[in-house]
């Protein structure tokens, strides 16, 4: 009798688990092309590149019914480069995403490797996370807009949508004894879209960010590998914050969007020694686009991008004025062919890249090998596939 009664109690588990509502999804994104850089370190050069448009990955993306309108959620997002098979993101393995959370009616709450609010909330408004891809973001990608960096252990909150209206945030731990701040990174933002209208908004704030932001795409926790002379000067600041908004209108087949943002690197010389100890350096970041949809397959765009600096001892601030153009022409649903053309010119004074000194600024088309002078062109021919 008692067997009898364990193996029904057993068979009602089973049963129970078998009647939960999971679900996983396995979905991609291969983006391969040909690029032309007409001053790379002073030369012209021709290669091959993955992720441009966007970043190349593949990911699994899960959830289960937990019952009362509450699901347990994850998403496991790896990057990689089409050309050569190597993981992006320094080597992580799941380098773009890696979380785990609960969602109910009233938002989601995950904990993990995450995109901050600037990304979740303005980022949609640049032009690089639209028809240009990375080499069209803000210089250096200073804002973190076209996110070039995720934030490590962290802890977000995303709000369900509420007629068109969302928020959200974000704070990182910093994992430091007794040094409760340090290390910490926090981010809040929110986004309303109505019709036509698009508006986002977003504050991000990390301390020590040589280590907690730029040097988290790693495979060990050491000081940022930042090499992009228009912010590397810069990142032994003891706070990065970053303040940004954009919009969006779409009239008929025209959208038009811009975005601001000012970016403080404060108190200069926390993370290594610097002779600027103690500054602070600003900039700020203005970015017009457009984008206009000729046939359901054909879109075309345009943007301008200026950035201005701080100055620094009284020298010349440095500035980039960075125009790009753009064709993408959708095969199907899943695969497109595109062309992008990026001009960028700098003037001015910046740190260099270590810190230590004052040089001319010199154009950096984003996450491309700088120019040795004021001016840089590039063009690139690809493909993007999804699954």
């Amino acid at each position: 009798m008692k067997k009898s009664l364990l193996a029904v109690a057993t068979l009602g588990a089973c049963a129970g688990v078998a009647h939960a509502q999971n679900s996983v999804t396995l979905y991609g994104l291969l983006d391969e092309g040909f690029n032309i850089n007409t001053n790379a370190g002073g030369k012209h050069l021709y290669n091959m590149s993955s992720g441009v448009l966007q970043g190349s990955r593949w990911g699994l993306r899960g959830g289960e019914d937990l019952g009362g309108g509450l699901s347990a959620i994850f998403v496991l997002e790896n990057g990689f480069d089409v050309g050569t098979g190597k993981l992006s993101q320094g080597g992580l393995l799941f380098g773009r995403q890696a979380y785990v959370g609960l969602s109910s009616n009233y938002g989601s709450v995950t904990l993990g490797r995450q995109y901050d609010s600037a990304v979740d909330y303005v980022g949609p408004l640049e032009v690089g996370d639209q028809w240009g891809g990375y080499i069209t973001a803000h210089p250096g990608d200073l804002d973190n807009l076209n996110n070039d960096y995720r934030v490590n252990n962290s802890i977000k909150f995303t709000s369900s949508n509420y007629n068109g209206l969302t928020f959200g945030g974000l704070y990182s731990l910093g994992g430091v004894a007794g040094e409760t701040g340090r290390n910490q990174i926090f981010s809040l933002g929110a986004g309303y879209a109505n019709g036509p209208l698009v508006l986002g908004a977003a504050y991000l704030n990390a301390r020590n960010p040589s280590v907690s932001f730029f040097g988290n795409n790693t495979t060990t926790s050491t000081p940022s590998g930042v090499t992009s002379p228009v912010i590397a000067g810069y990142v032994s600041a003891n706070t990065y914050q970053v303040i940004a908004a954009g919009g969006a209108y779409t009239f008929g087949a025209a959208t038009f969007g811009g975005t601001y943002s000012n970016i403080k690197f404060m108190n200069l010389g926390a993370a290594f020694a610097s002779p600027f100890a103690g500054q602070t350096a600003t900039f700020n970041n203005g970015e017009v686009n457009f984008k206009y949809q000729l046939t359901p397959a054909l879109l075309v765009g345009a943007a301008y991008d200026y950035t201005h600096g701080s100055e620094i001892d009284g020298n010349p601030a440095a500035q980039y004025h960075q125009g790009s153009l753009g064709i993408d022409y959708f095969l199907s649903t899943r695969t497109d062919v595109y062309i992008i053309g990026v001009y960028q010119h700098a003037l001015g004074e910046t740190l260099n890249t270590a810190g230590t000194g004052i040089t001319p600024a010199v154009a950096s088309v984003s996450n491309l090998t700088p120019s040795a002078n004021q001016s840089q062109l590039t063009a690139r021919v690809g493909i993007r596939a999804k699954f």
